[in-house]
């Protein structure tokens, strides 16, 4: 044997992607398998739909993607560029897709083409998952600057005799760490 240590990191690796451990979907969440790394967008529709789960010990009714997972907007953000990219990107995965569906949400549901690719938004918010969550588990909330998406999020665009963008209201809930 002359190379062991490949050999055994092989076997590991190859044990643990047997596991599930690893797998080829894309972090968006835009795909029905379990994405664990940051890969391009799969070319699926994304869809942002309602949940009711629990934010900061309350009930409330939240934005996810079609796994489940809890959707998120960056405050720093604006309706036509993501600030979220390198390090803070892998733990905060962009929510990527070409097409994109609302079910039963009425603010206004598009993609961004920016920095990320086909990032979605709503009320043009670009929009995240956070790599420590589950489906119906909302861990991220106010975490580095990142706000949990809900139905009621106001629009990022600018309005008529504004100054600048409208900065949005931090949901319900909205407990900073």
């Amino acid at each position: 044997m002359k190379h062991p240590r490949i050999i055994i990191a092989g076997v590991g690796l190859a044990a643990l992607a047997a596991a599930g451990g690893i797998t080829a979907a894309s972090a968006s969440g835009s795909t029905p398998a379990t994405a664990t790394s940051a890969a391009p967008a799969s070319t699926a529709s994304a869809t942002v739909r309602s949940a009711s789960v629990t934010v900061a010990g309350k009930i409330e009714t939240i934005l996810v993607n079609s796994r489940g997972l809890p959707l998120y907007y960056y405050r720093p953000d604006t309706a036509t560029r993501s600030f979220v990219t390198g390090g803070l990107a892998r733990l905060w995965p962009p929510l990527t897709s070409p097409a994109v569906a609302g079910a039963g949400v009425t603010g206004k549901v598009a993609v961004l083409k920016d920095v990320n690719g086909h990032q979605v938004t709503y009320n043009g918010h670009p929009l995240y998952t956070f790599a420590d969550d589950h489906a119906g588990q909302v861990t991220g909330q106010g975490v580095q600057n990142f706000f949990v998406a809900t139905p009621g999020t106001p629009s990022i665009t600018m309005s008529a005799g504004s100054a600048g963008p409208a900065s949005p209201a931090v949901p319900s809930g909205g407990y900073g760490y």
